[in-house]
């Protein structure tokens, strides 16, 4: 084995793939040098000779040997047209602002807002008299939430279309003894990209995404996941047989701030460091003991660490030793690595990570025991060492905005069709009590970001339903319209001043587009004035 990423001889053409979950598989600013910014320390030593050859990670011919030039392309153009997307929308709300009280303002704000944003705006949000101004705060959110609907509606935002290896990545994993992977990153808006950006990891292979303030997922819920799982490999054989011999693989995702250690780390941890990783890992120790205690035959699950610095992309991988066991002073460092197989051909900065992370395992490089962890962890931090090339490319050494910046709330199931840093702070969850904590941050951080212009502050409510099962759509629109109730009179007093705006939507699976749970106007209204609410 003398690569990272080898094509699988297990692939069979046409065969049609769904991921662990039983759903299809997905189709396939800059910044400055910050003085005195420095990588964090991994596990190992630098590569004799090579650190003194470059300078921020970029050999002679200014191109780093692991960076994924067409991957990292096509991420950015999506990434382009989801940023242009939101950013049209203040300038076109300001332009039908400052004309409400013309003759004819419901018609000429509808194509304006159409033409400029590609919204057809429900009649409801363009009222307007001068005894009764246009509520400037719920066009503004409904155009947000609209905006994040079309985007997802046009599938124009997915970062894997057919690329050969993400159609091989099921069998990939399975050759390194995984047949599911459980991601629970944190909440907090700058993780949103990470399974797309951070980590490029294919969604053909995620059997579930689901976030929590801290990452601190819930060890029965995720148990039950475990538990669908392996009763469709048992009745289905899928996503492989029974008694293969593969694990359901639960990644945990925290995340640090290595610009601002002090005050841009979690907040569900008070910006620790130390804090944020210990009880995620074990959080994650405590499900592995809850599948082993709770299944015959010495079934064990695998759990895997990760850290996120939120200012460049890098990823600390707390790889797990012979016997499963991690610690969080124990990691190697995707920052460090970038930097010491700069100079190198790519496979020999390949093996420069095998070996990196043989050594974090503190095993032997042919240890068979650990081979399966060791190439997953490996593949992780190439795919890695790629994103973070494109943020140094197009940001210096690391993002300009540090801090918090992201645009709406999804509250209830997520929505990862459109997946960018920032963009969106995913409070997962089944009611307000539950989630109570993840959507008092996630409001904090939003009403604090749209304080100086008085806006509201979006919040997208998401139930998915399957539509094979009777009843499903209505259960789900019960569900969702009962969340914005209870989210509604949690935070009373924004709703009563126009500072929250609250849309219910449920969906058929993963892919179908966001249908309104109300008998109000859908975030997409019609073709036209009158589908619009024209009379």
């Amino acid at each position: 084995m003398n690569t990272l990423h080898r094509p699988s001889p297990l692939a069979r053409p046409g065969h049609a793939r769904t991921n662990a979950y039983g759903r299809p598989a997905a189709p396939t600013r800059p910044a400055a040098p910050r003085p005195n910014w420095r990588p964090l320390s991994p596990v190992g030593a630098p590569i004799a000779g090579v650190g003194a050859r470059i300078y921020g990670g970029i050999n002679e011919s200014g191109q780093h040997p692991l960076a994924d030039p067409s991957k990292t392309a096509a991420l950015q153009a999506r990434a382009d047209e989801i940023d242009a997307a939101f950013a049209a929308i203040e300038p076109a709300v300001r332009a039908v602002a400052q004309r409400q009280f013309e003759d004819h303002f419901v018609s000429t704000a509808f194509d304006l807002l159409r033409e400029r944003l590609g919204l057809l705006v429900p009649l409801n949000h363009l009222k307007a008299s001068w005894a009764a101004p246009l509520d400037v705060c719920g066009l503004y959110a409904h155009c947000v939430l609209a905006t994040f609907a079309r985007l997802i509606e046009q599938r124009a935002v997915h970062t894997h279309d057919g690329a050969a290896e993400d159609a091989d990545a099921p069998e990939l994993i399975q050759r390194w003894g995984f047949h599911a992977i459980d991601v629970t990153p944190c909440a907090d808006g700058r993780l949103a990209g990470v399974i797309d950006h951070i980590l490029r990891i294919p969604a053909a292979v995620i059997a579930y995404r689901k976030s929590y303030a801290g990452a601190l997922f819930d060890v029965e819920e995720s148990l039950r996941h475990w538990e669908a799982v392996e009763l469709r490999r048992w009745r289905e054989s899928t996503p492989n047989r029974a008694d293969a011999a593969t694990r359901y693989l639960k990644i945990g995702v925290y995340h640090f701030s290595s610009a601002d250690p002090a005050h841009e780390g979690c907040a569900a941890h008070g910006s620790d460091d130390a804090r944020a990783a210990g009880v995620l890992l074990e959080r994650l120790v405590q499900f592995d003991k809850a599948v082993e205690n709770t299944q015959c035959c010495a079934t064990r699950a695998a759990v895997l660490l990760i850290g996120v610095d939120t200012d460049t992309d890098a990823i600390r991988v707390h790889v797990p030793d012979a016997a499963g066991h991690a610690s969080i002073d124990r990691y190697v460092d995707s920052l460090r690595l970038y930097a010491d197989t700069a100079g190198l051909a790519r496979e020999a900065a390949k093996d420069a990570i095998r070996a990196a992370v043989a050594a974090c395992a503190q095993a032997d490089a042919a240890d068979s025991a650990t081979e399966g962890m060791r190439w997953f962890c490996g593949y992780l931090l190439k795919n890695n060492i790629a994103q973070v090339d494109a943020v140094r490319r197009r940001h210096g050494r690391g993002y300009a905005d540090a801090g918090h910046t992201e645009r709406l709330i999804v509250v209830g199931d997520a929505v990862d069709d459109v997946q960018l840093r920032n963009l969106a702070f995913q409070a997962q969850m089944d009611t307000v009590e539950e989630g109570a904590s993840d959507l008092d941050v996630g409001v904090k951080i939003l009403s604090h970001l749209h304080a100086a212009q008085e806006l509201a502050v979006p919040v997208l409510v998401n139930f998915r339903y399957d539509p094979r099962i009777p009843g499903a759509r209505q259960r789900a629109q019960l569900r969702a319209t009962r969340m914005q109730a209870a989210i509604e009179t949690r935070f009373e007093a924004l709703a009563n001043r126009g500072r929250l705006h609250v849309h219910a939507v449920v969906r058929a699976g993963d892919s179908g587009p966001l249908e309104s749970a109300t008998p109000a106007p859908s975030l997409g209204a019609g073709a036209d004035l009158a589908a619009a609410g024209a009379p």
